[in-house]
């Protein structure tokens, strides 16, 4: 079973645009200083404890069926919190170290396999990031309501590509896009690495929404988490898309 079955591509909704309402404050309001603060914390999170899971297994084996497990308890949490957005600050944390160990894991198998592959997933994971950093901010890409119509809809139909492979696995059947190192699955690869990345657009278009609305201050833990989510999910895929190209080589 592929331990790439079951990503969790970040949860995204209109409800979090609903709950940033102008209001009277009561009490404080979110901020971006204090969502890049949220953000680097959760990252952070995912990084010792992909740290200690690498050394971990290292050293143990890696229980696959425990490394499995983890993306799907991931999806429960990530639903839970989209529907209870208050919950985000204390349910985001565990998120963030069950996916760092599951980032561990997965990463300490392919460097075996592929050495340097994990630095090269995460260098690319950043430099995407910072560059549609930059797309956005120079709004060079605008999210436009057809603009998050279109990733929205792509990000789910992914989901469900991912949903439907991992269950088929139990009856013994692997969608080929996803698996395989030929060129079809590595075109697939490419096109769920580009969709990925265009999720941080919504993620940053979110995050300065909340902010301008004066959305309430946990919101900035919603925030935090949604783009936490977007560049994990970005990262496996990129991790994904080098394992097929080495296949190859």
């Amino acid at each position: 079973m592929s331990l790439f079955t079951s990503n969790n591509p970040a949860l995204k909704e209109e409800a979090f645009t609903q709950a940033a309402v102008p209001q009277a404050l009561d009490g404080p309001a979110m901020t971006l200083n204090g969502t890049i603060g949220k953000s680097a914390l959760l990252l952070g999170i995912v990084l010792v404890f992909a740290v200690f899971a690498w050394d971990l297994f290292g050293m143990v084996g890696v229980p696959l069926p425990f490394l499995i497990s983890i993306p799907l308890v991931g999806v429960g949490l990530a639903f839970l919190i989209t529907f209870k957005k208050q919950w985000a600050a204390y349910i985001a944390p565990l998120y963030c170290a069950l996916q760092g160990l599951f980032l561990g894991g997965v990463s300490g198998l392919l460097e075996t396999k592929f050495p340097g592959i994990a630095n090269q997933a995460m260098l690319l994971t950043f430099t995407v990031f910072g560059g549609m950093l930059l797309l956005y901010s120079t709004r060079v890409i605008r999210a436009t309501e057809r603009f998050k119509s279109i990733i929205l809809t792509a990000t789910f139909g992914i989901f469900c590509y991912y949903m439907i492979s991992f269950v088929l696995q139990f009856f013994g059947v692997e969608m080929a896009l996803i698996h395989s190192s030929g060129v079809a699955g590595i075109i697939f690869s490419v096109f769920v690495v580009i969709i990925a990345a265009m999720n941080l657009i919504l993620d940053f278009d979110t995050i300065e929404q909340g902010v301008a609305y004066g959305a309430p201050k946990n919101m900035e833990w919603y925030a935090a988490f949604g783009l936490t989510v977007t560049l994990i999910w970005l990262y496996i895929e990129i991790l994904r898309l080098l394992s097929k190209l080495n296949s190859r080589s």
